[in-house]
């Protein structure tokens, strides 16, 4: 599994560091997310699909 970031659609509003802490985090200058590993273990699945769904600007895939 891989997370994909649309940089372009992403405004830092912080649901996904929200969802899931280990794999997010967000740059306030930037107003964009960071995310610290785009191949998380298995065991983030739920959070990171949590995230991908709450997302409010959708800028979030995830990729198999």
């Amino acid at each position: 599994m891989r997370v994909v970031v649309d940089f372009d659609l992403c405004q830092g509003h912080g649901v996904c560091k929200e969802e899931a802490p280990a794999v997010f985090d967000v740059d306030e200058r930037a107003g964009r997310v960071i995310v610290r590993t785009e191949t998380p273990p298995e065991s983030e699945r739920a959070a990171l699909t949590l995230a991908v769904r709450y997302c409010p600007t959708k800028a979030l895939r995830l990729e198999e």
